[in-house]
């Protein structure tokens, strides 16, 4: 039996922390906040419940074989996203990617001849996909991983290929092969998911979300929730309100953490968290991370973080359906002058486009009877307005207000008479975000997806290890493009050494 501390009780440290503690070590988890989850959490606000952040996961084979391992996935409902996809020139819930061609053709019939060379291009890259139906070959050992690799071992050529002509290139850059800048078209290829993320994964991304986006009927904090008490159950210590300040290492080996002045000793320490704090503000060794390593986590670029507003709406389910016509809703129409880039524009929040998510429409018990919850996001400039106000209270007061309503009025447009049915409102920015989660910046899914920025040489590759023996990276910070997937690959593999 094996003494484990993990630090964090995200998605990657609650299932790292099950599947060690089934397998009969002593684990703890160490939690700042007062819940588990992390960005994979939720919480009401009188009578009307709100996902903090992550409104879905793809990888649904990965995540439900892991919960099917831990014990819990007959307690838990997951529940298929459909997506509406609106704009000035479309408006379209499509079923899968073939439905969502045809929406972009019906909608620019002028542009088919430019669509045909950008879709063939793209229907190689969406077999990147591989089978969505089977697991990451990361959650098996063995000979049960080799099996699971085949696949990919056969599209192996293939792959190579792609990555050679789109490896480091940016979904920008491929929609400047083809549109003009200023077009509608440019914006909507560049603009789709993260900012320049890999043109490499757009088609396999676009693909995806119609193929394999869910959520939790019960919440995404309730999934956190069984997630927490099966550890419990198993003999874990979840210790929540317990910020690590210090983890613990002698002669280069981790060997325990410090917090609130107590030293918690442990054979191997999972930081579950992320991984620029890890090295920077956590290890008391500092001269264990090599100076190059030093250099790249201080420059290296993380996600973009999101602006989230929280509605609980007087107005019915069945009403705001009528508007929405499914739980969630994507926008496309950015306005001249849009820059995800330009921190300094204060008009930002109106240009931007808001994508619209109901989780009473999910499920009618995320709101009060005869009420509706909503929320509003959109991924903003890092460190808009100096920061947010550079550390004043009332100026970042200020300027969270004025994102709260633009971001209102935007979705105003999809749902008319939303403002006079407002009974709560309140908002997250990326430094609520960091409060509650120590992402830096609010990171929403760890790394950079721009594969000029990439920290890991590797996008696929998973990366546990680090510079402290016995010290393990078990969250989305472990690959490249984190988010679960990343998450869920990160604890198996510290499960795998530990054993």
């Amino acid at each position: 039996m094996k003494n484990v501390i993990i630090i964090g009780s995200g998605i990657g440290g609650l299932i790292a922390g099950n599947l060690l503690a089934k397998k009969g070590h002593k684990v703890t988890i160490f939690e700042a906040h007062s819940m588990p989850g992390g960005y994979t959490a939720g919480f009401y606000r009188k009578g009307y419940y709100f996902e903090s952040g992550t409104l879905s996961f793809e990888a649904s084979a990965s995540v439900f074989k892991a919960m099917k391992d831990i014990g819990v996935f007959d307690q838990i409902e997951f529940s298929k996203q459909r997506l509406r996809l609106v704009s000035e020139d479309f408006d379209g819930t499509p079923e899968n990617y073939d439905d969502y061609k045809k929406m972009i053709y019906d909608g620019f019939p002028s542009e088919k001849e430019k669509l045909d060379t950008v879709f063939s291009v793209l229907d190689e890259t969406v077999s990147l996909m591989g089978n969505v139906d089977e697991p990451m070959p990361f959650l098996f050992s063995g000979l049960d991983m080799f099996k699971s690799m085949l696949p990919y071992i056969k599209s192996a050529p293939k792959q190579a290929k792609l990555a050679k002509q789109f490896g480091n290139m940016t979904s920008s850059e491929f929609a400047a092969q083809y549109f003009a800048k200023d077009s509608k078209l440019f914006g909507l290829f560049s603009g789709f998911g993260y900012p320049d993320m890999p043109a490499m994964f757009l088609g396999s991304g676009i693909a995806g979300m119609f193929a394999d986006y869910w959520t939790v009927k019960g919440g995404m904090q309730s999934w956190a929730d069984i997630l927490a008490e099966n550890f419990r159950k198993l003999g874990g210590d979840l210790k929540l309100n317990s910020y690590v300040d210090k983890i613990i290492t002698k002669n280069g080996a981790a060997v325990g953490v410090s917090c609130k002045n107590t030293v918690y000793n442990a054979d191997y320490v999972i930081s579950a968290g992320d991984y620029k704090k890890t090295f920077l503000k956590l290890l008391d060794d500092q001269s264990l991370v090599p100076q190059e390593l030093r250099d790249n986590l201080e420059s290296a670029a993380v996600s973009e973080g999101f602006c989230t507003v929280y509605l609980g709406l007087n107005m019915s389910n069945q009403e705001l359906g009528q508007y929405m016509k499914v739980p969630h809703v994507f926008t496309y129409d950015h306005k001249p002058g849009y820059d995800i880039y330009n921190s300094d524009d204060e008009e930002f929040f109106s240009k931007t486009s808001v994508s619209l998510y109901s989780p009473s429409m999910v499920n009618p018990e995320h709101a009060p009877a005869g009420k509706s919850s909503l929320m509003l996001q959109t991924i903003v400039p890092y460190h808009w307005m100096n920061n947010w106000g550079g550390g004043d209270k009332e100026v970042y007061t200020q300027l969270k207000g004025k994102a709260m309503e633009a971001m209102i009025d935007s979705a105003a447009r999809l749902v008319p008479g939303l403002k006079d049915c407002i009974e709560f409102k309140d908002a997250a920015t990326p430094l609520t975000y960091e409060r509650f989660t120590h992402n830096t910046d609010g990171a929403t899914s760890a790394w950079s997806w721009n594969p000029k920025k990439k920290f890991f040489k590797n996008t696929l590759s998973v990366n546990i290890e680090t510079p402290a023996k016995n010290l393990y990276i078990g969250s989305c910070w472990a690959m490249q493009i984190g988010g679960v997937p990343g998450a869920l690959a990160a604890a198996y593999q510290c499960v795998k050494k530990i054993n």
